[in-house]
């Protein structure tokens, strides 16, 4: 790979490059996350339940918004704000945040990790399960070196890149102290992001405890763990000085795993990391009593969690099921990420969300994807090094008594009826896409939003709570933040197209379209600049609680409880490295919607279980974009 530099002896490049600007440099000063005004924060969630509501719900529920903004709720406002101004090297929902992931005692699996699977090598003879692995294992580990040794690239986001995306300007905000560096990518209409999860990225896994679960990272260990028919292995993928084994020498591991015929456990431990957490926390008490601690130790602080699948996918719905949850035996969903690779070398990311948000593993998709694809560490004709594998790598042994084997069934039972129970389900609109709607001059994000409402009427006739997660990653230890795109104008225009259809002519509907626009437009603007109210009122109510205060009223009220009942959970993103990303329904009569609106093409992909049809709600939307698309092109719709 000419142009890289840091080579070992071995000849393998150790890094993926090496950034001129360090890797942290713009850290120190990030701005902080702002907290907002209590009137705003009030205002907003009057404008979020507006849609929800029928007249006297809301004015009972104003009532009890504008009490508490007077009464306890400015009180605890007060106190977050000075807790913040105590706090300056964090951020106000750090803390609390955290404690929601971490508290949370439902299974990870379906309930909170989230996956996004890779495209397929553009070079059809790389993507056989063995050079995949290979590959991507070396890239993920020139990843891991590149972050630890500064030279990864800051993460920027750009709204000017011709100015800013520059060697020059890298060359000239490298000399700017940290402490002021980030005021310099300002000025250049750049704006660098939060990059302090990443280090969670590797050697992470979560540990259940009873109440509340740990993250646990050891970053001396030097070995991956490999998962394959259930079976654990694990073999050190960085020799004592630090660096990277040869790519020949893991990809002969990786075949002598892939060719041990050793037959499945029959009680496969990654079944455990399905379960209830506080059920988890007590048998991995008894595991650690059984004379297990070394080899969870191993699992706990792997690289990573490398699950080699022996099946090839059929379809999209099957790589779904494969991605989001897979077979538990295979899986160990508390590590940071699993890399899941199929018989057929599709590959995908499986990763738990409490340490971080999509933004961290986006990245290090990007990256390793690219890497793998552009600057393979082997080919197809490339012959494994001539290594003694057998002694190399290590298949972990777990001890296990009856409570444990039982533990185990159970889990077992519970995660096939979860999954069975399970319906993912998919769509590709192929007339139009993100360039026609820039055209049009509507927002491509609020017109897939007002999709999902218009749809959503006309298969349950509501409108109910909508999520679309935010990042806030432009400020020093951002997380996210939540858009409401159930609005009064959503609301307005999917009755007219759904109800009244003959009643308003065509550019009456086009008009209605670029309202619903202008309004997501500023909520989107608002949530990532740290200006939305959810998790305001989340931090409020975190303190109240902290305090041992009686709950206020304000969080007692029905509507606030139906707001945070989330039947529509949305999030996207658009990456030349992802195929395609989702998630489970977050309330069991609810769908998880991943979507992504590409330059020509809307690809969405929905997950529900029975109480709702998922199948019949794509429909919908298809027939929704439809719809609006017609309309921007000016045509009439029939109903």
């Amino acid at each position: 790979a000419p142009g890289r530099r840091g080579y070992s002896g071995a000849g393998a490049a150790e890094f993926l490059h090496r950034s001129i600007v360090p890797t942290m440099h713009y850290q120190k000063s990030l701005p902080r996350l702002p907290v907002p005004k209590l009137e705003d924060t009030i205002k907003r969630y009057l404008n979020a339940q507006k849609p929800l509501l029928n007249d006297d719900q809301f004015r009972k529920t104003e009532e009890l918004a504008h009490a508490f903004e007077k009464g306890i709720g400015r009180e605890l406002h007060e106190q977050l704000v000075a807790q913040d101004n105590q706090n300056k090297h964090t951020s106000y929902i750090t803390g609390p945040w955290f404690d929601m992931y971490l508290k949370a005692r439902e299974p990870v699996v379906l309930n909170f990790n989230a996956f996004m699977s890779f495209n397929p090598d553009p070079k059809s003879e790389y993507n056989d399960q063995l050079i995949r692995a290979t590959n991507m294992t070396v890239s993920a580990i020139r990843f891991m070196k590149t972050f630890r040794a500064g030279y990864l690239e800051p993460e920027v986001f750009h709204l000017n890149p011709e100015k800013s995306d520059t060697e020059i300007f890298k060359k000239i905000i490298r000399f700017v102290p940290s402490s002021i560096s980030w005021f310099g990518a300002y000025m250049v209409n750049a704006y660098p992001l939060d990059m302090s999860q990443y280090f969670r990225l590797f050697n992470s896994t979560r540990l259940p405890k009873l109440n509340k679960d740990e993250l646990y990272t050891d970053e001396k260990a030097k070995h991956l763990l490999v998962l394959r028919n259930g079976n654990f292995y694990v073999f050190d993928v960085i020799d004592r000085d630090g660096n990277m084994l040869k790519p020949s020498e893991i990809q002969a591991h990786l075949k002598y795993i892939l060719n041990d015929n050793s037959p499945a456990p029959a009680f496969p431990l990654g079944y455990l990391t399905s379960e209830n957490r506080d059920t988890w926390a007590l048998l991995r008490k008894s595991l650690l009593e059984n004379g297990n601690e070394e080899a969870l130790q191993k699992v706990d602080s792997a690289m990573f969690c490398l699950s080699l699948d022996d099946f090839p996918i059929k379809d999209f719905v099957h790589l779904s099921h494969t991605m989001l949850h897979g077979d538990a035996a295979n899986r160990w969903y508390d590590k940071s990420f699993n890399l899941i690779i199929t018989k057929d070398g599709t590959a995908g990311i499986n990763f738990e969300h409490s340490w971080g948000d999509g933004v961290a593993v986006l990245r290090f998709q990007n990256e390793v994807f690219k890497d793998s694809t552009k600057t393979p560490a082997i080919s197809p004709q490339s012959q494994p090094a001539s290594v003694d594998s057998s002694r190399a790598v290590q298949k972990l042994d777990f001890k296990l008594n009856d409570a444990l084997k039982a533990g185990i069934t159970k889990a077992k039972q519970k995660f096939d009826a979860t999954v069975e129970s399970l319906s993912l389900n998919m769509i590709q609109f192929q007339e139009g896409g993100k360039e026609l709607l820039k055209q049009k001059k509507v927002s491509p994000d609020a017109v897939a939003q007002l999709a999902f409402q218009m749809a959503f009427l006309r298969q349950y006739d509501q409108t109910v709570a909508t999520y679309e997660s935010c990042s806030t990653a432009a400020f020093k230890h951002g997380r996210t933040e939540t858009i409401r795109p159930a609005s009064v104008h959503t609301k307005k225009c999917s009755e007219a197209f759904v109800k009244e259809l003959s009643k308003h002519s065509t550019e009456e509907l086009q008009n209605l379209i670029v309202e619903c626009s202008k309004y997501h437009g500023r909520l989107t603007k608002e949530a990532a600049m740290g200006q939305g109210f959810d998790r305001h009122l989340f931090s409020l109510r975190y303190l109240a609680l902290s305090k041992g205060l009686a709950l206020p009223d304000f969080y007692q009220d029905q509507a606030y409880a139906r707001l945070n009942h989330n039947i529509i959970s949305t999030s996207t993103l658009v990456s030349p490295a992802v195929q395609l990303g989702g998630f489970g329904p977050v309330v069991s009569d609810g769908f998880g919607v991943g979507y992504q609106v590409q330059d020509d093409w809307i690809g969405c992909n929905v997950s529900s279980y029975p109480a709702r049809n998922g199948q019949e709600y794509l429909q919908c939307i298809y027939k929704s974009l439809e719809d609006i698309f017609n309309v921007l092109k000016g045509k009439k719709i029939g109903s």
